[in-house]
């Protein structure tokens, strides 16, 4: 998915300084913005208060919103350098094409994997005739430096690992890294975890966590206490290092996103849809982009391709996790 700001600041994301050694409970809020002409995300990160969290530098979660009578979500070809994207649903279905050209419909609980390496492009679409709702999560994992030129790949998968709990009221699909004894056979650069935790009402448990990991748990649906805290829609919960379980209560249906890693140490610039270690890089993947020498091309998408907006004034500089 593309971030369709038309006046994208550049985030500085990356580095140790900010991560906390210790459990923390810091409830973060999303930024409303738009994506395209009919829906609206939740921008996660980054966030005023924090950046990246492991790998993981990039969270928006949008709906569910009713899109019988629209177009759904129609995101333009686009370029990506430096990241993978990861398409996660609860309800609806993306068709996704790329420039390598892949064409496959993500459906709710398969994992969408686009890893760009030095350059990739693609579209994100509803297809024509598609589902009334439209829920979903679209994340970015930073690829370290020893990959990010590597040729660029889509993956897809149907049928994803599952972690039961809590006498049956916990259902977790894995759908990157290795949770207790489950592991996604998504591609991964760096230690990391990606998990949708469902739970049913009055289901209370804990999940084995790496005590090594920084965590944070995206609200999807509902309201989950998480180590005591209540998250809903609309919030992500950081929980910072150190931890070696994650207590769970659900007072209702409901269900959260759990993401996690080893703290990234590399320090980055994220501008537009661009993960790159300068400004340098990040200007030259914009030219390639709007000038079409780079990225190949996407076949398929009826309508352009979006262009890259101007870069800022101020020099893009990597500068680490600071507020």
């Amino acid at each position: 998915m593309s971030n369709l700001d038309v006046r994208p600041r550049p985030t500085a994301c990356g580095g140790r300084e900010d991560v906390s050694a210790a459990p923390v409970r810091d409830l973060l809020t999303g930024r409303v913005v738009p994506l395209g002409e009919s829906s609206q995300v939740r921008r996660l990160l980054p966030n005023l208060g924090r950046r990246m969290v492991g790998a993981w530098c990039f969270v928006d979660h949008y709906g569910p919103d009713d899109i019988a009578d629209e177009p759904g979500m129609q995101v333009p070809p686009h370029p990506h350098i430096g990241l993978q994207t990861v398409s996660w649903l609860h309800e609806g279905e993306v068709l996704h094409r790329d420039s390598l050209g892949s064409l496959r419909t993500v459906r709710p609980r398969e994992l969408g994997l686009m890893t760009s390496g030095r350059a990739i492009a693609h579209s994100e679409e509803s297809p024509r005739d598609h589902a009334r709702l439209l829920h979903g999560a679209q994340l970015w994992v930073a690829l370290p430096d020893t990959q990010r030129h590597r040729e660029p790949s889509f993956e897809h998968y149907a049928d994803l690992p599952l972690v039961t709990g809590g006498h049956g009221g916990l259902r977790a699909t894995v759908l990157l890294g290795a949770l207790d004894t489950a592991v996604s056979p998504g591609s991964t650069f760096t230690p990391l975890v990606g998990a949708d935790l469902a739970l049913t009402e009055g289901t209370d448990v804990s999940l084995p966590l790496e005590r090594d990991f920084e965590y944070a748990v995206l609200a999807m649906a509902g309201r989950i206490d998480v180590d005591g805290v209540p998250v809903e829609p609309g919030s992500m919960l950081y929980l910072g290092c150190g931890r070696t379980e994650l207590p769970l209560r659900a007072d209702s249906d409901g269900s959260v996103m759990l993401l996690g890693g080893e703290p990234f140490e590399e320090k980055l610039v994220m501008w537009w849809n661009f993960v790159a270690r300068s400004g340098e890089e990040i200007a030259r993947a914009r030219e390639e982009w709007n000038t079409g020498t780079a990225f190949g091309t996407v076949h398929g998408y009826a309508g352009a391709r979006l262009l890259a907006p101007d870069l800022p004034a101020t020099a893009l500089k990597p500068r680490g996790r600071e507020r």
